[in-house]
């Protein structure tokens, strides 16, 4: 009779031991979901801001297609909703740029660096971007967090067994990683 109490105690360790794993890897891949959901929605923010942006400049800056066009292209781009996780935001890295260049336009353009609809939303931009910078750390931050989690002693055997797969983390460009010459 003891030897069967043993014996269920001990399944039901093992049984509340393996839920208790499961669970764990669903609430992290959930959590990996849903930072990848914050870089999206700012993203999206980015993109609705865009075409105002374009629009304010056309007015001032008649002969910087070429900055525009591109601005436009790449906010296309980033409107492709088969594109993997790490294109898009290598897309969105190259939009950042086109829009820094954007950016450097209002020095050549008095009338535009002046214009209050110019300001707010190259504001607006500005606050996108530290919130995308944000939004990637704190997605880098989970996806490590749920790796760990497969990859650790007994979970990884939940997650072999149930499929979970590692996220890769976003990276920064080989040019982004080099060190930045300044000179006076």
């Amino acid at each position: 009779m003891i030897g069967f109490i043993i014996i269920i105690v001990i399944v039901a360790i093992l049984a509340l031991t393996w839920v208790s794993g499961y669970n764990g890897l669903i609430k992290m891949r959930n959590w990996v979901e849903e930072s990848w959901a914050q870089i999206d929605v700012q993203l999206k923010r980015r993109y609705d801001l865009i075409p105002n942006l374009v629009e304010t400049v056309k007015g001032y800056a008649k002969h910087e297609e070429e900055t525009l066009t591109k601005v436009v292209e790449l906010r296309n781009q980033m409107g492709d909703s088969t594109m993997s996780r790490q294109d898009t935001m290598e897309v969105n890295d190259q939009l950042s740029g086109a829009l820094k260049s954007m950016f450097a336009l209002r020095e050549s353009y008095p009338d535009l660096k002046a214009n209050e609809n110019f300001k707010m939303l190259q504001e607006e931009l500005t606050q996108t971007e530290n919130k995308i910078a944000y939004s990637r750390q704190l997605y880098n931050n989970t996806v490590m967090k749920y790796n760990t989690k497969i990859e650790s002693i007994p979970t990884n055997i939940l997650a072999g067994i149930h499929k979970f797969e590692k996220r890769d983390m976003l990276e920064a460009k080989e040019e982004e990683r080099e060190n930045v010459r300044v000179s006076f």
